[in-house]
């Protein structure tokens, strides 16, 4: 974590590091701009698991650029070849959340990997609070620049000794939600992906690409994506015969509501939502 930079507090413009330290870009603590007073987020333990921060080949090199891709990773402490889930963040980047996200996926026999998609930036998004310095950033990452990132990713698993190179899925979150609908469009390497609360209206007109079963979890809430898109993801699934993906609407939920270091948290949808997401994996041949 970053100290303050300044006696009245640390600005956006101290928290650019070199590329050299991208690698370290690993927020402690929660996002700053989301992360509620009031909530109890789950800490998960790392016992049993190994943690280590990566670098994955994405064919940049550094030179004169921001070099490969940073990400967390956490995995069983055992031998073997593991089923893997690569966890894609909201647009807060890598932080507490997302990081006990891939220790919850460890504990359950995952390798799970969470790319830093927004290095290239140089800046520590998590430790920002002003939302239109964070949309800034995250608008510098094209959908192909992501999906490239999501593509190294699972490349470099299936180079690992201990992932399962045909069990490899994926999950995100807000703004990763629609990097999982495209993932699964594009990454031949996706067996099966989960999608909670990702924008649709770019997305919808392009089901008949999905390669991998998808399910979407969405809030009936939701004040950034209408149930009219929900509606129309459905009726494009239906009619391209996607028969392996589904959405479910929890009618009472807004838009986080498996964020649980948020005041959008809802622990019934959570906890329903993270079973569905187990029980979709194991269905397509991640578990």
């Amino acid at each position: 974590m970053h100290d303050l930079t300044r006696p009245d507090g640390t600005l956006p413009q101290d928290l650019h590091v070199s590329r050299r330290t991208a690698a370290g870009l690993f927020f402690a603590g929660y996002a700053l701009a989301a992360v509620s007073a009031e909530a109890s987020p789950i800490t998960t333990p790392a016992d049993g698991l190994l943690i280590e921060e990566v670098l994955i080949p994405n064919g940049v090199t550094g030179q004169g650029g921001p070099g490969p891709l940073p990400a967390y990773v956490a995995r069983p402490n055992k031998a073997g070849r593991h089923p893997a889930v690569i966890v894609v963040n909201e647009i807060f980047g890598v932080h507490d959340y997302i990081k006990d996200i891939c220790r919850r996926l460890a504990g359950l026999g995952y390798v799970a990997v969470a790319p830093q998609f927004f290095y290239r930036s140089g800046v520590n998004l998590p430790a920002l609070t002003d939302r239109q310095q964070i949309m800034a950033v995250v608008s510098q990452a094209s959908p192909d620049q992501v999906d490239g990132d999501v593509r190294a990713a699972s490349v470099w698993l299936k180079g690992r000794p201990f992932a399962n190179p045909a069990r490899i899925g994926i999950t995100g979150f807000c703004w990763g939600g629609q990097v999982v609908w495209r993932a699964a469009m594009v990454d031949p390497d996706i067996r099966a992906g989960v999608a909670w609360y990702g924008q649709l209206k770019d997305v919808v007109d392009r089901a008949g690409e999905l390669k991998a079963p998808v399910l979407g979890l969405y809030a009936g809430k939701d004040q950034g994506i209408p149930l009219s898109d929900v509606e129309r993801m459905r009726a494009a699934l239906k009619a391209v015969g996607r028969k392996g993906s589904d959405i479910r609407v929890y009618p009472g939920a807004s838009h986080g509501f498996h964020a649980d270091y948020r005041a959008s948290y809802d622990q019934a949808a959570a906890t329903d939502g993270w079973s569905r997401m187990l029980a979709h994996f194991r269905a397509h041949g991640v578990g």
